[in-house]
């Protein structure tokens, strides 16, 4: 199983609202939209696992963190991000870890047969 945080990207945004519209529209069930949801979480973090490339280091000042059921949270002050040629600033950053071994997902279906996002 796979984890669910790449819903809130625009990627996953926009095909949680397609979904929501083919169900209303009643041209998909809502179990087979929990389907395909399930299908992106498992090839987003296939996909982010094993193409992705690029290296970006970054530095910063930890403001807070935070390790509860398995998941790291750390907020960062004044935060560079590098990259080869490129340098990134930004005054705030908060970063999820979570170990991609230890999964388990939680239904997402609301009563009104809306995806919860």
């Amino acid at each position: 199983m796979a984890y669910q945080l790449y819903r809130n990207t625009t990627l996953g945004n926009s095909l949680q609202e397609s979904l929501d519209e083919l169900i209303q529209t009643q041209q998909i069930t809502p179990q087979l939209a929990l389907q395909v949801l399930l299908q992106f979480d498992k090839a987003i973090n296939t996909a982010l696992a094993n193409r992705v490339r690029n290296r970006v280091n970054f530095r910063g000042s930890l403001n807070t963190y935070r390790f509860c059921d398995n998941v790291w949270t750390f907020v960062l002050n004044d935060v560079e991000f590098r990259e080869v040629t490129e340098l990134v600033k930004v005054d705030k950053v908060k970063i999820v870890a979570c170990d991609g071994k230890k999964v388990q997902l939680l239904p997402t279906l609301t009563f009104d047969n809306k995806i919860h996002r």
